[in-house]
């Protein structure tokens, strides 16, 4: 029986992939294509079919990431009876791990063939150079996504996580999206790619403080393991003033209109985040501050956006 008839057939198997999707970690994939949209718009370059291409394959990326992490964590032994976030499919027995691999194999190729249709929209045939560059940015991206907890060598086990969510869901998430509709690159375009790669990284870090435990259990040596939950919280802080001080920094050197400072007005949730961050110390406390702060990324990054393009 293939894995669609066991589907059909079993619609606890359904909910259960549903949930290895992790459904409350998209809107953070979707916020560094919206800010890259939104910042092509404001310099007239916006292309729709691009920008949808853009969001289908960081969604297609971001689940991959989600079913590896899945697999990679209880492999390694930091989703286990220790873990006080909650269950993983695998974990809990939902999706067997041969399942889960060829789902993995699933996004993989989805990705793939998604990527490269976005690549022929943007260039056609007369940019070959370019496409292979960002063809080669597109298969660093399924790698990243399979090897943060899965693999040998799984590089979030030594503490690199950030610096990869940094770079995928901040630099290259919105300077690729920016590039793949303006063929060209401002250095100013860096701060609101920098935005982005702030806030995803202290939506990991929520993740790795309310873990902090089972992980180093695990050998897992997150930023909060090896650093500690008090200042892994003043980390936090730093990651959150980063991505407010970039907006600003834009705006002032980019400067046209008061709308453009229509971010503003998010600024109160992400203190909130980072005031619940630094206060609640249980797994139980600090969970909803995951949701919450990607939820406040996306609506920073809309509000971001808006005020550029008004």
């Amino acid at each position: 029986m293939n894995t669609t008839e066991h589907i059909n057939r079993n619609p606890g198997l359904l909910k259960a992939w549903i949930s290895a999707f992790r459904p409350r970690t998209l809107p953070l994939a979707l916020s560094c294509i919206g800010m890259g949209g939104f910042i092509a718009a404001a310099h007239g370059a916006f292309n729709g079919t691009v920008v949808a291409l853009c969001v289908l394959t960081t969604l297609l990326l971001q689940i991959l990431s989600n079913l590896a992490n899945d697999y990679g964590d209880t492999l390694h032994g930091a989703d286990s009876v220790h873990r006080e976030g909650p269950k993983r499919a695998v974990q809990a027995g939902h999706i067997k791990p041969e399942q889960m691999k060829k789902g993995m194999a699933v996004f993989s190729l989805l990705s793939l063939v998604s990527g490269l249709l976005l690549l022929w929209v943007a260039f056609g045939t007369g940019g070959l150079v370019l496409f292979l560059i960002f063809l080669g940015l597109g298969l660093a991206a399924i790698w990243a996504a399979i090897n943060y907890t899965a693999g040998s060598k799984p590089y979030g086990y030594a503490g690199l996580g950030d610096v990869f969510v940094f770079l995928f869901f901040g630099l290259v998430g919105v300077l690729g999206t920016y590039f793949l509709q303006a063929k060209e690159l401002e250095a100013v375009v860096i701060l609101p790619a920098m935005v982005c790669g702030f806030f995803a990284t202290a939506v990991l870090n929520v993740n790795n403080i309310r873990d902090i435990h089972s992980d180093k259990l695990a050998g897992k040596y997150s930023i909060p393991v090896r650093i500690g939950p008090r200042r892994a919280r003043i980390y936090h802080l730093l990651l959150l003033a980063g991505g407010v001080v970039s907006a600003l920094l834009y705006v002032l050197l980019n400067f046209y209109s008061a709308w453009q400072f229509l971010f503003l007005l998010a600024v109160p949730l992400v203190v909130i985040n980072g005031l619940n961050v630094w206060k609640k110390q249980t797994s139980q406390e600090l969970d909803p501050y995951l949701k919450q702060m990607a939820i406040t990324t996306m609506l920073f990054v809309l509000l971001f956006g808006i005020g550029q393009v008004v």
